[in-house]
């Protein structure tokens, strides 16, 4: 295990414990269905097992550790049911957080944006499949920042983080989602920007991040079904 700077001492040891075991899962560095030892992880940290119980516990009621008895608690396994419906969720939460937001954004929020978009755009020759995520999630991050109802935006920040444990990322499988993607968010501000009714932007919002899910339930079921064959004995 790398050695990783202890999270601010202001916070509860518990909320260290949390943070460090979230960032641990979140980069990946703690793979699903890696064991998660109690006694090892507070070694690690300086601190008794209590509080990385009670970060654990957290963990998994965020969906990203799972508690077995007898067993013990690892990360969370990649589930594609788990996958479908937190994009399901995600569609519907970012989707309103977005339109509520939209009215709060200034000029410099969707210059930002832009140009986030653009340096989508650009690096689609290189194809870096995590990259493009992080850029993606930058993106809707900038639109949905000043939503009014924090409690909106820690939910899609949740749905968020859980995605990020669930599946590396979707642009890995479906590659061609990533210019219908870019396309997508040019129509969203474009919305956004013309001063579109909240129902429209948030349509368009939550269409788009069902279209992701869509094109990656599709590959799946194509992959499940294998190749089939072309009346020349290849495969198309």
């Amino acid at each position: 295990m790398d050695a990783v700077s202890p999270p601010p001492p202001s916070l509860s040891k518990s909320q260290q414990a949390y943070q460090w075991l979230r960032e641990q899962i979140l980069t990946q560095e703690f793979t699903p269905g890696y064991r998660l030892v109690l006694a090892t992880i507070a070694a690690e940290l300086g601190m008794s097992v209590v509080p990385v119980r009670e970060a654990i516990r957290q963990l998994e009621a965020e969906g990203l550790v799972t508690f077995e008895r007898n067993v013990g608690a690892h990360v969370s396994m990649i589930d594609d049911s788990h996958y479908r419906h937190s994009m399901q969720a995600l569609a519907i939460l970012e989707g309103a957080t977005t339109a509520l937001a939209a009215g709060h954004l200034t000029a410099d929020d969707l210059r930002r944006a832009r140009e986030t978009n653009t340096r989508i755009v650009e690096s689609l020759d290189s194809f870096d499949p995590r990259a493009l995520t992080a850029l993606n999630r930058q993106f809707h991050s900038i639109l949905f920042a000043p939503c009014p109802n924090p409690r909106m935006t820690e939910l899609v920040d949740a749905e968020w983080a859980r995605l990020g444990n669930l599946r590396d990322s979707t642009f890995s499988f479906v590659p061609h989602r990533a210019q219908e993607s870019v396309r997508e968010h040019e129509n969203i501000l474009r919305l956004i920007e013309t001063g579109a009714p909240p129902a429209q932007i948030e349509k368009a919002s939550r269409q788009h991040r069902l279209a992701t899910l869509n094109a990656y339930l599709t590959h799946k079921h194509a992959d499940d079904a294998g190749p089939t064959r072309t009346p020349t004995g290849g495969t198309p």
